[in-house]
């Protein structure tokens, strides 16, 4: 049975938050001292993480997944978590495209600690691998996320590629008057590894809530600092992934950009989201949230956890409402949602 909200858009991804902690402070989306950590007994354990996965993959046909954090490698025997998703096949009389196939299984990261279990995950099954980089330069990367962590994080993207992940892709948030003048250097940079790199436009998920819509650095001007130096052709339109693409003219590649707050991509969202502590959430700016945790430890069965997770996609909206006089923060910084 397909997973349909109230203006039919099918949920086909779920994304995971597997922790709240994180070994970065990333200026947009964590206050620098002061974070609330979730106690151990209120972060769900791999075995109800997977139960959830299930259930949305066998009863709706979900086949899409990505675990996130906080920093989900920061999570103790995360490639155990793989193993018991990765053989999660969609049921072969599903509507999705990937019927009677295995979910389509990826992981968003910051990369600083990849190199020690990048080759663990990739033979755990999981298939694909973000990782985020904001900036090339060595002291703006501690200002933006207050840890000198660079190096690591660039072997990081070396141990992904070299454990034979596919694709890997960069993503970096952009903000103006902070990293705008970085955009060619990091496309570049893609260019050069043969990845591609997704710009983010800044979000109002930073801890501080200082967010302004001044700080957005434009998808309009991000794909015109980079045409200037390498010529773009817009590829064919994104559906429901949330970035728009285009391939570089001299055949080196692709670039991408999620532009969520100048050209939000809520009409075709397709993504459901579980918090670390058990939370279920139809939008990343959803102000309600469904404790599916609670259900999980009182014995509900598989189909009464179904019959929740449906209830809640039956409340998602339309749209975030982003830039309008109606948009309310989540209570939840970015972190503690799950990117």
């Amino acid at each position: 049975m397909d997973l349909i909200d109230p203006y039919g858009r099918t949920v086909r991804d779920l994304r995971i938050s597997i922790t709240d902690r994180c070994n970065f402070r990333c200026t947009y989306c964590m206050p620098e001292e002061g974070m609330k950590w979730l106690p151990r007994e209120e972060v769900l354990t791999y075995e109800e993480l997977a139960r959830v996965a299930s259930i949305c993959v066998g009863h709706f046909g979900v086949d899409g997944i990505r675990l996130t954090g906080g920093e989900p490698t920061m999570r103790a025997h995360l490639p155990i978590l793989v193993q018991k998703l990765a053989v999660l096949q969609v049921p072969a009389d599903a509507s999705s495209p990937r019927a009677g196939k295995p979910i389509d299984l990826a992981i968003t990261t910051n990369g600083a600690t990849l190199r020690l279990i990048a080759q663990e995950l990739r033979n755990a099954g999981l298939a694909r691998i973000n990782i985020s980089l904001d900036t090339l330069k060595k002291d703006r990367f501690f200002e933006m996320t207050r840890r000198d962590e660079l190096e690591h994080v660039l072997d990081g993207i070396d141990a992904a590629i070299d454990a034979g992940f596919s694709p890997v892709k960069i993503n970096a948030v952009v903000q103006r008057g902070i990293n705008d003048d970085e955009i060619v250097d990091l496309a570049t940079f893609g260019r050069d590894k043969g990845i591609e790199v997704r710009f983010i436009e800044f979000m109002p998920l930073d801890a501080s809530g200082t967010w302004d819509n001044s700080q957005v650095y434009s998808q309009e001007e991000i794909v015109a600092a980079i045409s200037k130096v390498y010529p773009l052709e817009l590829m064919p339109a994104r559906g429901a992934a949330p970035a728009d693409r285009w391939r570089y003219l001299d055949g080196k590649g692709t670039v991408g950009v999620i532009p969520t707050v100048t050209k939000p991509f809520c009409g075709d969202c397709d993504r459901v989201r579980l918090t670390a502590d058990g939370q279920f959430r139809t939008c990343l700016f959803a102000t309600n949230e469904f404790d599916l945790r609670v259900m999980l430890r009182n014995g509900a069965d598989d189909d009464a956890i179904a019959a929740e997770i449906q209830r809640a996609v039956g409340t998602k909206w339309a749209g975030h409402n982003i830039g309008n006089v109606t948009f309310v923060r989540p209570r939840r910084s970015m972190s503690q949602i799950g990117g």
